[in-house]
Formats: structure tokens, C-alpha cells, sequence
């Protein structure tokens, strides 16, 4: 019950707290990984593989460590579970961003709409109209849906903290460094080839989750399996594609991240997302994320229940 329990209770945690406010694990787990960058960098692969590496292993480690010393304290293990499933939940901040945006864009202030969407994704913001932006608002949502909440609570299921701060890591580390740019295309290979592998299951949870919580299962099969592969990611697609089937809407186009254009194919059969529809992604990736907690928790009773069997 102890991993079950600190899943449930970590996220209620972010629920209702959001991210920690100050000394936030997540990015003193980012200062740590620039400085080594620094320390570190040369434009191959084999470097960026260390980088990685040592950054997730670490990591990891600690979590097996952390796992280890509370194993025949339930308590104790209840309070290290919830505390690292509140630290790389990031669901509620994304529902406030969400919300930001959707009042920036319901007043019709696009300058401030333009700046404050680097907070959801790294897409150029310049030019974009009110629809563009929305559009880019609602296809972050539904990414960062899976990213920041489906993810680590399927991870934290299956393997508890371990995988709870293994899987942030190698989150934050392609959000960092998995570019295409001249500068990470070698280093950042392997941080950005390794977040499409742990991810691989969560998207595809998410899409499910998305069809049933939506109430359209059938319309959200079909666009997943129908659209998912005209997006460059694999992962991405799913999810995209999953959130324009539930919402009835159209998602994908160009899009410009600096020197950098990217065709994302064009996923669903709706209309182009327009402001209103901000706030109704947001509404479905709350209901996304309770069904993703208790997925997890039962995963984590399943899992508990073999090893004991077994042992």
C-alpha cells in the first residue's frame, strides 16, 4: 500500500500546491545538469551518452537508495513516495498556465499572449495570431499532459520512486539539450532518443486515457491510428492526435522553433482550435490526470502483490 499511497498522496499534493515555490528539486536538478554541460560538452554522441548517463544513473540511484532504506518503514516510504511524486508532477502548473492563456487570449492582449506562451513551449511566437496561438496552446497542453503527469505516474506504478525521478530526469534533459541545433544534434542525441523510449508507453496511456475520459473512444481510436504517424515524434503523435479526436478539433501545421521548421502533419478532422477551446483542453487534461493516478496506484497494488507472490 505504501507506494499506492504516496502516488495518490503526492499527487493530491500538486493538485492543490502545484510545484514547489522555492528550492524546486526539478531545477536544481537543471543547474546540475547545465554545469556539467559546461564542463563536459564536445559535439559527439559518445559525450552527450556520458552526459546522460551519468545525469539519469545518478539519479536513479538515488531513488533505488532512497527505496532500499525505507523498505520496512511504510511510513517513511508513504512520505518518500508522495514528496517525489509532488516534486515531478507538473499537471497543475499546467492547468495555471492554461488558464493564463486563456485570459491573455479571451482579452485580446497578443503581445503579452505571444511572450507568455514560452512558459508552454519553445515555438516562435511572433508572428502568431490569436488562432495560431491557441492552436500552439492547445497542442502544448495535450503534450505536456502526457510529459508532465501521465508519464512519471506510469513510471512511478511500475517501479516507485526510482522511476518517479528517473523518468523527470530524462525528461528534463531533452527539454534541455534534445535539440536539432548545430549545438546539441551530437550531444543531445542521446538524451533525446532515450526520452522518446520512456515515453513510448506513456503516450500510448495517454491516448487511451484521453478516449475514455473524453467519451469518445471510438472517434479517438480512429484519429490516433489514423493521424499519429504524420507527426515527426513518435510519442508526440499519440497524444496530439488523441486530444484533436476527443476535442473535435484540427491540430498540426508548420511550425517555427528558431532557425528550425517543422511540418507536424495535420491530425483530426475538426476545426482549427480558436480561443475557446483552450480552456476545454485544459478541462481534459484535468480529467486525463485523475485517471492517470489511479491508474497508477492500482499498477502499484498489481506490481506489490507479484513480487510479494514471487518472493
Amino acid at each position: 500500500m505504501s507506494r499506492a499511497l504516496g502516488l495518490i498522496l503526492g499527487f493530491a499534493a500538486d493538485r492543490l500546491l502545484g510545484d514547489p515555490r522555492r528550492f524546486h528539486p526539478v531545477a536544481g536538478f537543471g543547474q546540475v545538469a547545465s554545469r556539467l554541460e559546461r564542463a563536459t560538452y564536445a559535439d559527439s554522441r559518445a559525450a552527450g551518452t556520458a552526459y546522460a548517463a551519468v545525469l539519469v544513473g545518478s539519479v536513479t540511484a538515488a531513488g533505488v537508495v532512497a527505496e532500499r532504506l525505507t523498505r520496512d518503514r511504510p511510513i517513511a516510504r508513504t512520505l518518500v513516495t508522495a514528496a517525489a511524486t509532488w516534486a515531478v508532477l507538473g499537471g497543475r502548473s499546467l492547468e495555471r498556465e492554461a488558464s493564463v492563456m486563456s485570459g491573455l487570449l479571451e482579452a485580446k492582449n497578443l503581445p503579452e499572449a505571444r511572450e507568455r506562451l514560452s512558459h508552454l513551449c519553445s515555438r516562435d511566437a511572433t508572428d502568431l495570431d490569436a488562432d495560431e496561438l491557441a492552436r500552439a496552446t492547445v497542442e502544448s497542453i495535450a503534450e505536456n499532459t502526457s510529459d508532465a503527469t501521465v508519464a512519471p505516474l506510469v513510471w512511478g506504478g511500475l517501479l516507485g520512486v526510482p522511476g518517479l525521478v528517473g523518468y523527470r530526469a530524462a525528461n528534463t534533459l531533452d527539454a534541455m539539450v534534445g535539440y536539432k541545433s548545430a549545438r546539441y544534434l551530437n550531444f543531445g542525441w542521446a538524451s533525446a532518443r532515450f526520452d522518446d523510449l520512456v515515453n513510448l508507453l506513456p503516450a500510448r496511456v495517454c491516448a487511451v486515457l484521453t478516449g475514455l475520459t473524453s467519451g469518445r473512444p471510438r472517434e479517438v481510436w480512429r484519429i490516433w491510428h489514423r493521424d499519429a504517424g504524420r507527426h515527426p515524434s513518435p510519442n508526440a503523435g499519440p497524444v496530439e492526435a488523441s486530444f484533436a479526436g476527443a476535442l473535435d478539433l484540427r491540430l498540426g501545421g508548420t511550425n517555427t522553433y528558431g532557425a528550425e521548421v517543422e511540418d507536424r502533419g495535420t491530425l483530426g478532422d475538426g476545426l482549427r482550435p480558436g480561443v475557446t477551446d483552450v480552456r476545454r483542453t485544459a478541462v481534459l487534461a484535468g480529467r486525463v490526470a485523475y485517471a492517470a493516478a489511479a491508474v497508477a496506484a492500482t499498477t502499484a497494488l498489481i506490481t506489490n502483490r507479484r513480487l510479494g507472490r514471487t518472493a
